[in-house]
């Protein structure tokens, strides 16, 4: 479907623009949120206007947020979380979270719409944007430590912290199965001892049945 934007989207266009996106995304995101129209021929006739106003609209709101932007610099949010020996978190840090915290630092609302990405789910530092507006889009740091342990031990990328972690937990489990199978293998000296002594009484039995 095609739509006339009246706003403008991240990683779509701006207020004026005439877009073709998925029949979901527009019927179940776009259109309820006001955030554009179908692109009929009597919509289609404002697009300019349209344009014009978000203009405008666009330079005042950059001006108002850029100060905002200015203390988002630099930025680091710390988060203490339960994890397995992978790094991978039990839950996740979620966008609302990172909203909320940066709402109570700011002193001004954020939502989890301004805060680009998905849930963080590994230990570690990651790097998130924050949009403010189109043109403006700070990035800022997220800490998430393990509860407990001294958060300078997180401060890595999250990538790089744990690459190769799970492969390690892996192949220490594989090693661990084929131990426990070698065992299995093995003969029990004691029991082979049993079934001899076994063994030599059948043997003394059967002498003396001879006899």
């Amino acid at each position: 479907m095609k739509v006339l934007l009246l706003e403008d989207v991240y990683n779509l266009g701006r207020a004026g623009d005439v877009k073709k996106v998925a029949n979901g995304y527009g019927r179940n995101f776009l259109l309820p949120h006001g955030l554009a129209l179908l692109a009929t021929p009597g919509a289609l006739v404002n697009a300019d206007r349209i344009k014009k106003e978000a203009n405008v609209k666009r330079e005042v709101l950059n001006q108002e947020m850029g100060l905002v932007a200015e203390k988002l610099v630099g930025l680091q949010l710390i988060f203490p979380a339960k994890a397995s020996e992978t790094g991978k978190l039990y839950g996740s840090v979620t966008t609302m979270m990172i909203a909320n915290d940066l709402t109570e630092k700011l002193g001004i609302e954020i939502t989890k719409r301004n805060i680009q990405g998905q849930p963080l789910r590994l230990l570690g530092m990651h790097k998130v944007k924050v949009q403010l507006t189109i043109d403006l889009l700070p990035e800022i740091d997220i800490v998430i430590y393990r509860e407990g342990e001294p958060i300078e031990n997180y401060m890595v990328n999250a990538e790089i912290l744990f690459a190769g972690a799970e492969e390690e937990v892996e192949e220490y489990l594989e090693v661990e199965e084929v131990d426990q199978e070698t065992e299995e293998e093995q003969p029990d000296p004691e029991a082979e001892q049993v079934e001899e002594a076994s063994e030599d009484v059948e043997v003394v039995e059967e002498d003396t049945e001879a006899e």
